[in-house]
């Protein structure tokens, strides 16, 4: 059975649901999950695939995640490693694919690291888990982006059928 080793970087739990949603398309496969906010020790040559996902957090990754791709870009490049990213900016149907996403840009630009699958998708607004300060700044960057300033209720922007669709590119070596 091929080993597929998954990665993720997740505030508020949106990138690991994405994760989860995706296990079901990688039959076939022994998947190893590994939050990158923990210590991570992997030799990433064991591995078929690797697979590795970030959401962003007011315009950024998380230091961890670079971090990883600094130890490992010798490995990643010689893996078939494939990322994707999660974002409120997703939501847009224009800037949910990776050419015209900013923070792929923004990632393909500090990154060493050349991913060779890459998607992107939108996250969950989840207002129920942020602090006063972390609200206000939100709304702000949601009000000037056209979103929702709504606190009430949280909102969840994920295309469904586009994470299974990304899981089966990526469970059946399909590469664009």
């Amino acid at each position: 059975m091929e080993k597929l080793l998954v990665l993720y970087s997740s505030r508020n739990g949106q990138t690991k649901k994405i994760i989860e949603a995706m296990q079901s398309e990688f039959t076939g496969y022994d998947v190893e999950l590994a939050d990158l906010h923990g210590p991570v020790r992997k030799n990433l040559s064991k591995y078929d695939k690797v697979l590795i996902g970030a959401s962003i957090r007011y315009g950024n990754f998380h230091a961890d995640l670079y971090n990883f791709i600094n130890i490992h870009s010798e490995q990643l490049a010689a893996a078939d490693a494939s990322f994707f990213c999660v974002c409120l900016t997703a939501r847009k149907p224009e800037k949910a694919v990776p050419e015209n996403n900013a923070y792929i840009k923004k990632f393909l630009a500090k990154s060493r690291w050349r991913p060779r699958t890459i998607g992107v998708f939108a996250g969950a607004l989840q207002y129920s888990e942020y602090n006063w300060w972390q609200t206000r700044l939100i709304q702000m960057i949601m009000k000037m982006t056209g979103g929702s300033t709504d606190t009430s209720q949280d909102l969840e922007f994920t295309d469904w059928s586009k994470v299974k669709e990304f899981a089966q590119r990526i469970a059946r070596h399909k590469y664009e």
